[in-house]
Order: C-alpha cells, then sequence, then structure tokens
C-alpha cells in the first residue's frame, strides 16, 4: 500500500485518499460512525484505476485463451471481451471490491469480514464506482487502574456435610435410571416423550419423535430453551399431553430460532428417576477404596482442592467485576449474537478446567446456553477487556503453555495429551482455549498486585446468624409489646361499658 492523506470533516467524518501499489490514481474513502461498534465505509474507485485494471485482466487472459482460428495469445480484445466479457468484468469487480476494502479497513479493528453486497455493486460504463458497507469494529475505550485492585479471600475448609453430599453425588452418578410406578413427573427426572416444536415463521411444526428430556428449571426440550420446565411437567403421567410457548433470547447460538416464538408440544410415554447406587463393595472397588472411611478421606482431599480452585475463582470474578464496573463501552446486540457461540466454548473450556463431571458440565452447559441477554453482553464486554488487559500488561503465550496445560485436562480426563488436540482443532475450540490460558495469566498478573483481604467463613456465618438473631428478637418485642396493648384496651372499654350501665 503507498501513501494515504487523512482529513477529518467538521462531522467527525474520516476521509482518506489511499493510493494503490497498481495504480497512480488514489480511492477516496469516507468512514463515518454507524452505531456502537460499527462504521460506514464509503470507497469511490477512479475511473482510471478500473480501466488499468481491467486492461490487466484482459492482458492475462489473451496470454492463456484459445479462440477458434487464433494461436495461443494471440486472440484480439474485441473477441475476447465477446467470449469472455461477463465473466472477466466479474473477476474485476471482485478484485478491485477486495483491494479497496482491505486498504480502507486496515487501520480499523475489525469483527468478523467487511457486509459488502458484491451482487448490487456493478461497474460502471465510465466515471469511478463508489460502493459503501458497513463493518463491526472493537470498541475504544480507556482501561481502570490494573494495580492495588481490592480483593477478599474466604478461609474455606471441609465440613462433614460437604463429604457426605459428595459421596451421595457419587451415588447418583453411578445410580441407575429406574421406571417410576407411582406418582407423576418430579424435578430431576428422565421423561421420553414425542415432541413437536414450531417456531413462528415456519410453516409446518417440525416433530422430533421420541426425545430424552430431564427435567429441570432451566432444561431442554430439543434444542428450545424452556424455563421452568420442572413446573410445567411436574405431576404429569404417561399418556399427559404438555404444551407451551417460549420467547427464543436473541442471543440464542442457534440462529433459525433466535429471537423467535416457538410453540413446543411433549407428549410423555415414559418416567424415570434416578435411583443412587449402594455403599456396598463393588462400589467400593469402582471408586478404587477398600472402605467408606478410605472413600471419605479421599473425598475430603478432593474438595479441599477444589475449594482451593473455588477461592481462586472468587478473585478472578472480583478481578472481573472490577475491570466491568470501572470501564465504559456500548455493545451492539448483532455483535453479543455473532458471538455468543465463541462465549459459550470459553465457558466450555473453563468449566472443563475445574474438573467437573460431564454430567455436572452439561448441567452448566445447558444453563449458559439460556442466559439472558445481559449476561451474553458481560461476557462479551469481559472479553474484549481481557484481550486489551493482556496487550497492556504485554501478557503473550507460548506453545509450551498450551500443551502443558492441554496435558494437565487430558490428565484429569483420562484421556492421552494429543488426542485431547487433536480433538480441540477439529472442533475449533484450540483457539479459544489459548485465550483462556492467556487471560489466567492476566488475573495472575494482577492478583500480584492486588489488595488481599483474607475472610473467615466463621465471622461471615456468626455476622449472618447474628444479624438474624437481631431481626427475630425485633419481631418478638414487637409482638410482645402488642400483646401488652391488647389488654389495656380491653379492660378500658369494659370499663366504659360499667360506667355506661
Amino acid at each position: 500500500m503507498g501513501e494515504e492523506d487523512t482529513k477529518v470533516n467538521e462531522a467527525g467524518t474520516e476521509t482518506a485518499a489511499e493510493e494503490q501499489e497498481s495504480s497512480t490514481s488514489k480511492n477516496t474513502v469516507t468512514i463515518e460512525d454507524a452505531g456502537p461498534c460499527k462504521k460506514r465505509v464509503s470507497i469511490e474507485i477512479p475511473e482510471e484505476t478500473i480501466r488499468q485494471a481491467t486492461d490487466e485482466q484482459y492482458k492475462e487472459l489473451g496470454r492463456e485463451a484459445i479462440l477458434p482460428g487464433f494461436r495461443k495469445g494471440r486472440a484480439p480484445r474485441r473477441l475476447l471481451e465477446k467470449r469472455f466479457g461477463k465473466e472477466t468484468s466479474e473477476q474485476i469487480k471482485l478484485k478491485l471490491l477486495a483491494e479497496a476494502s482491505e486498504a480502507a479497513t486496515k487501520d480499523l479493528q475489525i469483527i468478523g469480514d467487511p457486509d459488502i453486497k458484491h451482487e448490487e455493486i456493478e461497474i460502471p460504463g465510465e466515471g469511478p464506482m463508489k460502493f459503501d458497507f458497513e463493518v463491526e469494529v472493537r470498541p475504544e475505550f480507556e482501561l481502570p487502574v490494573l494495580e492495588g485492585i481490592p480483593v477478599t479471600r474466604t478461609k474455606l475448609e471441609v465440613a462433614e456435610a460437604q463429604i457426605d453430599r459428595e459421596i451421595e453425588q457419587m451415588r447418583r452418578l453411578a445410580g441407575m435410571w429406574t421406571p417410576r410406578d407411582k406418582g407423576g413427573v418430579e424435578s430431576g427426572d428422565q421423561v421420553i416423550a414425542e415432541v413437536s416444536i414450531k417456531a413462528e415463521d415456519a410453516e409446518e411444526e417440525d416433530k422430533l419423535g421420541e426425545t430424552q428430556i430431564f427435567v429441570r428449571a432451566n432444561g431442554f426440550v430439543g434444542a428450545i430453551p424452556v424455563e421452568k420446565l420442572d413446573k410445567l411437567l411436574a405431576g404429569a403421567k404417561a399418556g399427559d399431553k404438555k404444551e407451551t410457548s417460549v420467547e427464543v433470547p436473541k442471543t440464542y447460538v442457534k440462529e433459525e430460532y433466535r429471537g423467535k416464538k416457538v410453540d413446543i408440544s411433549i407428549e410423555i410415554k415414559d418416567i424415570k428417576w434416578l435411583k443412587p447406587a449402594e455403599l456396598d463393595a463393588a462400589f467400593f472397588e469402582r471408586a478404587g477404596v477398600e472402605n467408606e472411611e478410605e472413600l471419605r478421606e479421599r473425598t475430603e482431599d478432593g474438595l479441599q482442592s477444589r475449594l482451593e480452585q473455588q477461592s481462586r475463582t472468587e478473585m478472578t470474578e472480583q478481578i472481573h467485576k472490577y475491570l466491568v464496573e470501572n470501564t465504559e463501552f456500548d455493545l451492539p446486540l448483532d455483535v453479543v449474537a455473532e458471538q455468543a457461540g465463541s462465549l459459550l466454548q470459553r465457558q466450555y473450556i473453563n468449566l472443563l478446567s475445574r474438573g467437573l463431571t460431564r454430567e455436572q458440565l452439561e448441567e452448566q452447559m445447558e444453563q449458559l446456553r439460556a442466559g439472558s441477554e445481559e449476561q451474553a453482553k458481560e461476557q462479551l464486554k469481559t472479553f474484549f477487556i481481557m484481550d486489551k488487559v493482556a496487550d497492556k500488561l504485554d501478557i503473550e503465550v507460548s506453545e509450551e503453555e498450551i500443551n502443558g496445560r492441554i496435558a494437565q485436562l487430558a490428565l484429569s480426563q483420562g484421556q492421552r495429551p494429543e488426542k485431547m488436540r487433536e480433538e480441540m482443532a477439529r472442533n475449533g475450540s484450540l483457539g479459544q482455549f489459548g485465550l483462556e490460558v492467556r487471560q489466567n495469566k492476566c488475573i495472575a498478573k494482577m492478583l500480584e498486585s492486588a489488595k488481599i483481604t483474607e475472610v473467615e467463613p466463621e465471622k461471615k456465618a456468626e455476622k449472618s446468624k447474628a444479624k438474624k438473631a437481631k431481626k427475630t428478637a425485633k419481631k418478638t418485642a414487637k409482638k410482645s409489646d402488642s400483646a401488652e396493648k391488647k389488654p389495656a384496651k380491653k379492660r378500658k372499654s369494659t370499663a366504659k361499658k360499667k360506667t355506661e350501665e
């Protein structure tokens, strides 16, 4: 690319005259704001540039084209234009559009590709070719101070009740789905049902056939997120039919349902409940322990490690909250929707790194998919902020670091590192994984200079307990005072009655 002269007019519009390498003429470029994180780019390609590009294209075509009655490279241009005119004109147009748009946006931090409507643009018979398009750009903002961020860290200890809950969860994971012989559907059940869904703009309903549904507060019927699904199906029995309508979030990952009203019909065929496994010899053998005592010890060690990770996660969330609350910029809805897929991938990697089971992972992901528009905006905002933080702190991630983290994950998941990396590369999550590793390094760097205050969980509990006791005492005193006043009023009323008599 050659020289570039930029002028800003009174309206704040940037006008750039850009010199193309293949031409002495310059394109005229105007860049205007078109909303949050969006620019409108208008380009005028001079007639001379078009003519030179056309001459070069036909010159190249003339060297290769073979026409009847002419040797290779000897066919006259007028015949080439007659034979290949339409196709060649389209090639010239696309080449000019690509070169001009790339040069015009080279200094913009664009997201995705420019939205150029190629089919609506034609090379004019004479004069310049004019076109415009909109492009989404990264938001511009200033970061808050990154040193001395106030953070609290809770000292966490494993309680016996936690060990009990963890072992109960193990029993459930090793349990069996058992037909529910009595009663109707309960929360946590598994339902097999004939399902049909119909989006508001669809001509016919989509019959999914027998579908497996997990009854949760925020569950899914097919690909559709349904809030209060447990209440919709509560008490239903085999043969019952339930219907509902759902307003799918505008940021939902599946575009065919995004922002639409969807009617859902559920005809229940079978109901199952999860029967936990018994704590017997077979269970201990599968867990790799001798008895219940050893199972509890191993569970306590695992929980302690998880609590330490939880403490780290809490501090990370505080850092994120500080950055989001102290950074201001707008995000358009279409950017939120387009980035929803990659955000879900990043969340998936984050959950995976916490060592959750597959069932826990799926449950968390279901809730994330059904997340509100505000949550999606906050996640996207955090992504842009952390990306800028990484640049400011000069944080980079090497291939060795990525491979090391993959090896750790593979070990926790019982897989081979090379196989996990291949799978990530295949499903497109490897790049997102690298971003997650870089973000973790950013958090670690900020925590080095953070003002960390340790908080005892007992103090929190005692404070909450004291507050509750104070509230209860206040209510009791109020009731007592009210009870004392009532007899007095009654006595006064009786005395008055006797006087009247």
